[in-house]
């Protein structure tokens, strides 16, 4: 199960595909203006989201 921690105060959150209970992956978008987004992506090719953001940054993950 994916794990997404925030550095700055410890919450923490799981995060799996609704579809097929995988464990989301870290991933980064390049967008056309040359800047980057976090998401957490299916492996099995269900989708992504934005990343988890905590504190105003993006939460981190092990996995």
């Amino acid at each position: 199960m994916a794990l997404y921690s925030c550095p700055q105060c410890s919450m923490s959150v799981n995060t799996n595909c609704g579809a097929c209970d995988a464990p989301l992956e870290d991933r980064t978008l390049t967008r056309d203006d040359g800047s980057q987004v976090n998401v957490s992506e299916c492996p099995n090719g269900h989708g992504k989201i934005k990343s988890p953001m905590c504190c105003g940054s993006d939460m981190a993950c092990a996995v």
